[in-house]
C-alpha cells in the first residue's frame, strides 16, 4: 500500500473518531493521510462585521473543517494534508481519493445502526462505490 489514506470529516464527534483510526492506520503503514470535508456550491455566506463584508464559500468552510481536525492530529512521522472536495459527501470523498491515488479511503459508521442504515448512509455509499480500499470505523462509544 504507497497511497495515501482519505479520511471524511464533517466537524462532528464521529468524523473525528474516524480521523483518530485513520492516522493510526496511516502512521502504521507509512503512507500519507489526507483530511477532507465535502461542500457544494451552494453554500456561500456573507458575513458583516462592522463595516466589513466577507463572503465565505461552502469550499471555504469545509477547508477550515479539515485544517481544524489536521491540528489535532499532527503527529510526528506522519505527512498529513487538509482538503475540501466538492460534491455530496460520498460522491466528493470518491472523487478525492481518486484524483489523488488513495489506497484507502476511511469513514465513520455513523447512522449505519437500525432503519437507518437501510435508507443509506456515506459509509453504504463509499463502501459500494469506491475503487479502493475503504475502512469503516466502528465509532460509537460504549
Amino acid at each position: 500500500m504507497t497511497g495515501p489514506i482519505v479520511v471524511g470529516v464533517d466537524g462532528s464527534p464521529t468524523a473525528e473518531r474516524a480521523a483518530k483510526k485513520a492516522r493510526d492506520l496511516a502512521l502504521k503503514l507509512g503512507v500519507p493521510l489526507h483530511i477532507v470535508s465535502a461542500h457544494t456550491d451552494a453554500s456561500i455566506e456573507h458575513v458583516n462585521s462592522g463595516s466589513d463584508q466577507w463572503v465565505v464559500s461552502g469550499s471555504d468552510n469545509a477547508l477550515y473543517i479539515a485544517e481544524q481536525v489536521v491540528r489535532g492530529l499532527r503527529t510526528p512521522g506522519l505527512k498529513i494534508h487538509a482538503g475540501s472536495a466538492q460534491g455530496k459527501p460520498a460522491e466528493a470523498l470518491i472523487d478525492y481519493a481518486e484524483k489523488t491515488g488513495a489506497s484507502m479511503l476511511v469513514v465513520g459508521n455513523q447512522r449505519m445502526r437500525g432503519a437507518r442504515r437501510v435508507l443509506g448512509s456515506v459509509a453504504n455509499s463509499v463502501s459500494h462505490n469506491a475503487g479502493c480500499d475503504v475502512y469503516i470505523a466502528n465509532t460509537y462509544l460504549d
